[in-house]
């Protein structure tokens, strides 16, 4: 599972985060789409089918809970930014989120070709844009 941090919940993010996730190397076309019923993210997931990035055999279920397991995924990330009382500014926001959600994943097992703390600092540099 893929992440974005945008500004706006909207049928813009929403594409966005879609075209991030179709474009990374271990993903494919998608055969279900789970969404929790939100507008924009049906407009964004329709619009895509219409312009042929998303298969037309994909099904869309909109079903509120099946969400859940993804915003449980989310529950790391809030109990680590609640504490900071809120960023200065969204590009704060941004890097930080990203940082914790790197460190999340490596922590989850979920970026291969990391056996050590050394490879740990070098993939979250490569991923951050850090020059060595």
């Amino acid at each position: 599972m893929d992440f974005l941090v945008s500004k706006h919940r909207d049928k813009d993010a929403a594409k966005n985060f879609f075209r991030k996730a179709l474009r990374a190397t271990h993903n494919q076309q998608p055969r279900v789409i789970t969404t929790d019923k939100y507008a924009a993210t049906e407009v964004a997931i329709n619009e895509m089918i219409y312009s042929g990035i998303v298969s037309v055999k994909a099904t869309i279920r909109k079903i509120r809970y099946l969400n859940n397991i993804i915003e449980q995924d989310h529950r790391f990330i809030k109990r680590k930014v609640k504490p900071m009382l809120g960023f200065g500014s969204f590009k704060s926001a941004e890097k930080t989120i990203c940082e914790i959600e790197i460190m999340h994943m490596i922590r989850k097992g979920q970026v291969e070709g990391i056996q050590y703390a050394l490879s740990e600092v070098e993939f979250f540099n490569k991923i951050m844009g850090i020059s060595a």
